[in-house]
């Protein structure tokens, strides 16, 4: 039954080898599912988060995990909308990516808010003063947009094809990418926007309080931009990764050198106006507040090495390699820089959530810290746990890199499916004189 859902043409390992894979991944399920129980039946304070410190390891990870989802989107407007035909190769990757980062995220948030049956007040009585709203109207909707995107990956199955009515309905929703893609995109400007605007509003935290544009801070289109610029280069990391697991080639040299590029265009923005607006907050923002600047870094744990990590080693130096096409064309130069992309967005979402907290903005006020409990960890563990498990089912059960079997049969012996026989190996005219000799004896 096993090898009648995997696709033909590609090699996938055993069922048994499959199932010892997933047997860690699925132990570490089961803590964080406990963790979970835990939070949701007994209460938070099995959290080390209280009233001052209400943001810990779950919003930040939250916000960095929406930011590297955010290939699903970008890859899906850089296909269908500027028709960058190369981006085929890897949009299930982004959409099955997307789908758990965002679904991730979601689970961790209804265990955060502690009391996720009364999740639906969110909609029912909604906040319309509040960025908030925003966010859980944009994030569901994008979330359902996502599934919408995955079911055709599912139905491309060899076996669900054979049904005639989901091979239609797989047809006509292939016709309606463009549109999902388009309101996607839509959907995840404006949440990606607001997550960042959140904090740009907050008049109480000097250190994140930014100025409007327009209507917006300018930390929305800072978080906007950054996600853009990650989005491409997690694509390009979980898709080298995957290679190095299976050991097969999965998308060509070009798509690797789109990616990067892409990714160093907008890395390049984001720096540039990531340095103006932190220029501006120096000089203008946090003096206007009565505080000057230099005392945020007063604190020996976020001094003013960590604004220049964010900066210069995890954006201008990573965006400098990826614009370059010599620098780029050397594997190990793309994908560290790949890395550093996602270091530096990770960075920047934990200053702006726990360094926003820890420090204090009153003269009476004490530096808080924080270290989250072993139920905030395992929580967080079961959505990579979950992601892995879904992404790896997938792949092995649906055709997730359109360009793995061509890649792979010009690959030579190592390609050939594990099941195919010695005789089907061998030249085909061989072959055929082979079996004539053997019917001859008879």
């Amino acid at each position: 039954m096993d090898n009648l859902l995997i696709p033909r043409g590609v090699r996938r390992t055993s069922f048994g080898s499959f199932l010892l894979w997933l047997l860690p991944w699925f132990a570490m399920l089961s803590v964080g599912l406990y963790a979970i129980y835990l939070c949701l039946a007994e209460g938070l304070f099995h959290t080390n988060m209280d009233n001052r410190f209400a943001f810990g390891i779950w919003i930040f990870l939250d916000l960095t995990v929406i930011a590297l989802g955010a290939g699903a989107f970008f890859t899906g407007f850089l296909l269908y909308i500027v028709r960058r035909k190369e981006l085929a190769a890897v949009i299930n990757s982004a959409v099955i990516i997307g789908l758990i980062c965002y679904s991730g995220a979601v689970l961790v948030l209804m265990v955060d808010v502690g009391q996720p049956l009364r999740a639906w007040f969110t909609f029912w009585h909604p906040n319309t003063h509040s960025m908030l709203t925003e966010v859980t109207f944009c994030l569901t909707c994008y979330l359902v947009v996502l599934l919408i995107e995955y079911l055709p990956i599912v139905i491309k199955n060899r076996q669900l094809r054979q049904i005639p009515k989901f091979l239609v309905f797989e047809f006509e929703l292939h016709k309606l990418m463009p549109v999902f893609a388009g309101i996607g995109t839509f959907l995840s400007f404006f949440h990606q926007g607001s997550l960042g605007g959140l904090f740009g509003v907050l008049r109480g935290r000097p250190f994140a309080f930014r100025e409007e544009l327009g209507i917006w801070p300018s930390t929305f289109f800072l978080f906007v931009i950054s996600a853009a610029a990650a989005g491409p280069s997690f694509i390009m990391l979980t898709t080298r990764l995957v290679e190095k697991i299976t050991r097969k080639r999965l998308v060509r040299e070009n798509v690797y050198q789109l990616l990067g590029k892409v990714s160093g265009l907008m890395l390049v923005a984001y720096v540039l106006l990531k340095s103006i607006d932190t220029l501006i907050w120096i000089n203008s923002t946090s003096p206007g507040t009565g505080f000057p600047a230099f005392e945020y870094y007063a604190t020996q744990s976020f001094g003013t090495w960590i604004l220049f990590t964010e900066i210069v080693l995890f954006g201008l130096l990573p965006a400098l390699v990826l614009l370059s096409s010599r620098l780029r064309s050397d594997r190990r130069l793309l994908f560290g820089a790949a890395f550093m992309v996602c270091c530096g967005i990770m960075l920047n979402r934990f200053v702006m959530t726990i360094q926003t907290l820890a420090l204090p903005t009153l003269p009476f006020d004490a530096f808080l810290t924080y270290l989250p409990s072993w139920q905030e960890v395992a929580a967080f563990a079961f959505v990579i746990a979950y992601g892995v498990i879904l992404y790896s089912v997938t792949y092995r059960y649906a055709v997730v890199f359109p360009q793995e079997r061509e890649l792979n049969l010009a690959a030579g012996p190592e390609s050939v499916p594990a099941k195919q026989s010695l005789l089907s190996r061998l030249r085909p005219r061989f072959a055929v004189q082979l079996i004539q000799k053997f019917v001859s004896l008879f």
